[in-house]
């Protein structure tokens, strides 16, 4: 443990896989990511009965015992046990489908995690969200007087890609890309509904290809039957630039979404990204996206296709997406400056000392 005054990271639900969540723990609450505070991360072993014991247990005893530390939550909810320590817990939300949508959550989702995470919204003080729409949702959820602060991730170009693609020609299948996990939230059996839909309306082959591991439920097993549709399975970031080389545009068609990083991510490709039309779309892509309704397929096949008629459309999504890029790492480093001032802030009210510390730094 760090001596003095620090902010200690749960790092527990890391090297299980590789997922938003963790990516977001890493980006934004590493030591790095956080100077000059004083950061230490709390790792498990990697395996699952690991990570629940140091979740459930070794972090509140460790809290108790070192009454000097910041805790704060970037993962799974807090143990119980923290929520009566809310002066020293900070929770970070991606979303609140385990309250909004507990009809698309997975057996253990529903077990382990939904009990905390009521605990913590009804008793902590402190959230950091990533997303001004999960913000919004969030004030709605907790006490009146809870501090709820947007700390959205900056954007980089993780995969490598280029911005540069031929010109998607008529004589072959026009490739819409998808990325996530393979489960019924993300509605990817919706999007093969869109892109049939699209073909007709276009009158040549469209394909949809779909980059993420299967989850839970039928979808996977219902998407494989069609023969539009590719699977290609979790790739590391060198095989996923090569199949998103090949998208002519980009597909979310997810019932909801606390962020949507893959939107953004595939920006940097200059695709055309398609999403429903819902407020963290909006958030997320500005006026650089294409909004349709999901539920209607044969509409929003119309409004894409009416897009790919227009001249000049690629260079135009182009332009819009290196835009709206900048425009989201403009917020990201201005939610970043708020939050650290937020955080020397709760160390300092913890331990005076903890403030002439950060300065020297």
């Amino acid at each position: 443990m760090i001596s003095g005054p620090a902010l200690v990271v749960d790092r527990t639900h890391l090297g299980r896989r590789a997922s938003g969540i963790e990516r977001i723990t890493e980006e934004l609450f590493s030591a790095v990511a956080l100077a000059p505070l004083p950061v230490a991360g709390w790792d498990a072993a990697g395996s699952k009965p690991s990570m629940v014991l140091n979740q459930r247990l070794r972090i509140p005893a460790a809290a108790l015992a070192h009454r000097d530390k910041l805790w704060l939550f970037p993962g799974y909810p807090p143990s119980p046990w923290m929520t009566w320590m809310p002066e020293r817990t900070i929770f970070y939300v991606h979303d609140l489908f385990l309250l909004t949508r507990q009809d698309e959550l997975n057996r253990s989702a529903k077990l382990y995690m939904v009990r905390p995470f009521r605990a913590a919204l009804a008793r902590l003080r402190y959230f950091l969200a990533n997303s001004q729409t999960t913000a919004d949702a969030l004030r709605a959820a907790v006490r009146p007087e809870a501090t709820v602060l947007p700390y959205r991730p900056a954007i980089r170009n993780v995969f490598g890609l280029s911005d540069q693609h031929p010109v998607a020609a008529d004589d072959r299948p026009l490739v819409v890309g998808a990325m996530g996990t393979i489960e019924p939230r993300k509605n990817f059996v919706g999007a093969a509904r869109l892109c049939e839909s699209l073909g007709r309306a276009l009158g040549r082959p469209v394909e949809l290809h779909i980059i993420g591991r299967r989850g839970w439920g039928d979808d996977a097993s219902i998407l494989e039957r069609q023969p539009h549709v590719r699977l290609k399975g979790f790739l590391d970031d060198g095989a996923a630039r090569a199949v998103i080389d090949g998208f002519d545009l980009f597909l979310c068609s997810s019932h909801d979404e606390g962020l949507g990083l893959p939107l953004l991510e595939m920006q940097f490709a200059g695709l055309l990204v398609v999403a429903p039309d819902k407020p963290v779309f909006r958030e997320v892509l500005g006026t650089s996206g294409l909004l349709v309704d999901m539920a209607d397929p044969e509409s929003a096949a119309r409004t894409v296709a009416g897009r790919l008629a227009e001249p000049g459309w690629q260079a135009r999504s182009r332009a819009q997406a290196a835009a709206n890029i900048l425009r989201w790492n403009r917020q990201a480093a201005q939610d970043r400056d708020t939050v650290i001032a937020f955080l020397e802030a709760r160390l300092a009210a913890l331990d005076p000392s903890a403030a002439q510390l950060m300065q020297r730094a």
